[in-house]
């Protein structure tokens, strides 16, 4: 049975429908990948999973529960961050990690010291003096500490240094490591494509793409770069190539990956003298979807991402 499943799940606002129809499915230690632009959805989807919003139509669920009518027994085995996180002001960072701990049951005081250690954080220091960055530090210190079965984690390390953006990835791999899951919610595609088993991609309430990153490698393509001894012609006509352009006496073009082999075949009977290639990553294929998709129209209606 999966950790974490949804069926069709539609969620409206009046006249704006900020999900229409999303399938998410997280089983157990797997690191799910959520990514899409801000206003696409899936801070949206991740309050409805939390039980702060009802969903309009379809189904949730989390640990076999569903996710609004069960939420109070489901929260005691997730831990949350949110990307913006709000503490109160007059407690200091240590008091409000002990209170986030002991409210999951939790005790063990030496994950928490080595995780206040690893995220170089001021536990003694009152939260209304912290900048953002400090601020995720004491929610995902307070979450790493708990032992939840699922971690929802939506756009975690915004506000975090690259330093401690590393850290938080090793956080991420220990946690799968003891076959606990993960729902990451990210825009950074370079974090994704590391801690991620699979992603799902949403654009305007829909997710459009979904499945292992090894799943989505054929949708990506392969940049290339060739230099040969005899110009090479027709290679527009050649399927699967996209992009030519003269660098030099080079040329650089991408490839659609499956095509890869007869593209190599057929710029090589021009004596090649060099060939680089960079893999395909999960970039390319995010840029593919948002291609020409109006960002005015569609992003932040509402206030919804």
């Amino acid at each position: 049975m999966p950790v974490l499943k949804t069926h069709n799940i539609i969620k409206r606002f009046g006249k704006f429908t900020a999900l229409d129809g999303v399938n998410i499915e997280v089983n157990k230690g797997e690191v799910y990948g959520f990514i899409g632009p801000n206003g696409a959805g899936k801070s949206t989807t991740i309050r409805v999973l939390l039980g702060i919003l009802k969903a309009s139509e379809g189904e949730a669920k989390i640990f076999g529960k569903d996710a609004w009518d069960d939420a109070v027994d489901i929260h005691k085995q997730i831990a949350y961050v949110p990307g913006d996180v709000n503490l109160w002001p007059n407690l200091t960072g240590g008091e409000v990690i002990d209170l986030f701990v002991k409210l999951r049951g939790s005790n063990n005081k030496s994950r928490r010291e080595e995780l206040i250690e690893k995220f170089d954080l001021d536990p003694s220091k009152k939260c209304r003096t912290y900048s953002k960055g400090n601020r995720q530090k004491v929610a995902l210190v307070a979450a790493f500490s708990s032992d939840a079965n699922l971690y929802i984690l939506d756009e975690p390390t915004s506000g975090l240094d690259p330093l401690m953006e590393i850290v938080f990835q090793e956080c991420v791999m220990a946690t799968k490591a003891e076959g606990k899951s993960v729902l990451l919610s990210s825009h950074i595609l370079s974090e994704v494509e590391k801690l991620c088993d699979k992603v799902g991609i949403i654009r305007q309430g829909t997710i459009i793409e979904t499945g292992t990153l090894k799943e989505l490698r054929h949708l990506t393509r392969t940049s290339i770069l060739v230099e040969t001894i005899q110009p090479i012609t027709s290679l527009h006509e050649v399927k699967g190539v996209h992009e030519i352009e003269e660098k030099d006496q080079a040329l650089s073009f991408q490839v659609d990956t499956e095509e890869l082999g007869n593209v190599i075949k057929y710029v090589s009977q021009f004596e090649v003298v060099k060939l680089e290639s960079s893999p395909a990553k999960l970039e390319d294929l995010f840029m593919r979807h948002y291609e020409g998709v109006e960002q005015t129209s569609h992003t932040g209606v509402g206030g919804v991402s």
